[in-house]
């Protein structure tokens, strides 16, 4: 479950975004961000990433990628705030469901997400939350390599 988690919260993260992007955008630049599980197995990992124009759409999008697929039937996102609720699921799993309510701008975002994993045919809720902030304009030339 600890290996699940994060990468539950990073579809929860990116996912909701992409409908704010024709609202509001983040901006690209070097971004940091830190995801965490708050409960019930705390975890916190923060990494700093270039975000290039040309990058936003997929950062925002939640585009599937090998660990897992999202699906969000309620998005509501607008005036800064996100509600959401859909599941998740990697290549070999039930569909997880997760909700979460954040806020976002162009410089910031916060979510928080509560998932209800499944483990060894228990259901464990897990409250995680993922928060980021632009630190500057342009990436370092080592992170725009990546």
């Amino acid at each position: 479950m600890k290996r699940l988690a994060p990468a539950l919260l990073a579809c929860v993260l990116a996912a909701p975004l992409a409908a704010a992007a024709a609202e509001t955008p983040i901006a690209p630049g070097y971004w940091e961000t830190t995801s965490q599980v708050v409960s019930p197995f705390p975890t916190k990992k923060t990494e700093k990433r270039c975000i290039r124009e040309q990058d936003v759409e997929k950062f925002i999008g939640g585009a599937p990628n090998r660990h897992y697929t999202c699906t969000y039937p309620t998005r509501e996102i607008a005036g800064g705030k996100i509600r959401l609720a859909g599941s998740c699921k990697t290549k070999n799993s039930e569909p997880v469901p997760i909700s979460g309510e954040g806020v976002y701008t162009r410089d910031s975002l916060r979510l928080d997400a509560r998932i209800r994993a499944k483990l060894g045919g228990i259901t464990v809720p897990v409250h995680a939350r993922t928060s980021g902030r632009r630190i500057a304009d342009a990436c370092p030339a080592e992170a725009e390599a990546k």
